[in-house]
């Protein structure tokens, strides 16, 4: 009887291990896709996250040098000119070559409109200054359509709203600088970065939702 329990205890625990082995191995295959499914998401978001900080880093550089009438004012300018190229080249994987090079062109606008609007705030150019103004709203507009268009999880007036708060940002910026008002001038710089990257995510998160395939 003894040897009979003792060999009915031996075939449970060998049948206990077997299944514990299928188990162990059926997490870790869970494990690792869901890990690589997680690290592609992450890959994205940091991109899109760094590109955009770049944004606001760089547009502010620019609206330093271009008020101080600093000797790389041309150099910075450009280097935010490519910031642009950059954005719209990483939505090429998603969209393709058309639409990245729309999301440049009007990237691109966006910065020369806001090249205007310094130079005319500096120069106290009312006149020019509200027209500029006006224009630089309206290419808001133009890229919270063509966004909204491409993929319907980015809400035109969403990315309108978002657009426009981050217009203000930069005006605070420069109204801040001309007045010699730092601690404002700061303030709307920190409030502007913290905004930029909510909308990097906004961006992100609406690739993932469009195109979950890519993700797996």
């Amino acid at each position: 009887m003894k040897k009979f329990i003792a060999t009915l205890l031996l075939s449970l625990m060998f049948l206990s291990t077997i299944g514990t082995g299928i188990n162990v191995k059926a997490s870790d295959d869970t494990k690792s896709e869901k890990s690589s499914y997680s690290k592609a998401k992450k890959d994205l978001k940091n991109t899109e996250r760094k590109l955009w900080d770049q944004h606001v880093v760089w547009t502010r550089n620019f609206i330093i040098s271009d008020l101080a009438s600093l000797e790389d004012k041309d150099a910075v300018l450009q280097r935010l000119l490519k910031n642009q190229d950059d954005i719209g080249n990483s939505i090429k994987a998603y969209y393709g070559e058309d639409a990245g090079n729309k999301l440049t062109k009007l990237l691109r606008e966006h910065i020369v409109l806001a090249g205007n609007i310094v130079d005319f705030a500096k120069a106290g150019n009312k006149a020019d200054l509200e027209k500029y103004n006006k224009l630089w709203y309206e290419n808001a507009d133009k890229i919270a359509g063509f966004l909204s268009t491409a993929n319907s999880n980015w809400s035109k007036d969403t990315v309108k709203d978002i657009l426009y708060k981050h217009l203000q940002f930069v005006t605070d910026e420069v109204t801040s600088r001309l007045a010699k008002d730092w601690k404002a001038d700061i303030d709307a710089y920190d409030k502007g970065q913290e905004h930029m990257m909510m909308f990097a995510d906004v961006i992100s998160d609406g690739i993932i939702k469009q195109f979950p395939d890519k993700f797996k």
